[in-house]
């Protein structure tokens, strides 16, 4: 089980007419708290891209408990679960800086060939950089 957290300030720009982060930003939290997780362990999701494999999401998933606001500091921990196959599952928990829970959310994104357009295994150097 490998885990990463990053950090994310919301902007006034995120916020919905009741001064909440709007609930379709959590999908681009994750997005780049996926991305910082693959960084952490020295692999890159552009080099990824460059050679031919493409991610996109399957299924997200998200429950919520409370709302985050205007300027609150976000702490994201985002886990892989289990080692991938042709799918990568990620888990995330958002917390604010009082270190309350604020979601809970689960992403699968399958490995793609951009030749192809068909599901592929985990690339092996991904596989290798999990270990």
């Amino acid at each position: 089980m490998i885990s990463n957290e990053i950090q994310v300030r919301v902007r006034y720009a995120e916020t919905d007419q009741m001064g909440y982060v709007y609930y379709g930003n959590y999908a681009t939290y994750f997005e780049v708290a996926r991305v910082e997780l693959l960084r952490s362990i020295g692999f890159s999701y552009k080099k990824l891209e460059e050679e031919g494999v493409m991610l996109p999401v399957f299924e997200f998933s998200i429950k919520y408990f409370k709302p985050a606001f205007y300027d609150d500091l976000l702490i994201i921990k985002t886990t892989i679960p289990e080692p991938p196959g042709a799918r990568i599952k990620f888990l995330y928990e958002t917390f604010n800086e009082k270190g309350v829970l604020l979601n809970k959310a689960e992403t699968t994104l399958v490995f793609i060939s951009r030749a192809t357009n068909r599901p592929i295994a985990v690339p092996d150097d991904l596989k290798v950089a999990l270990k």
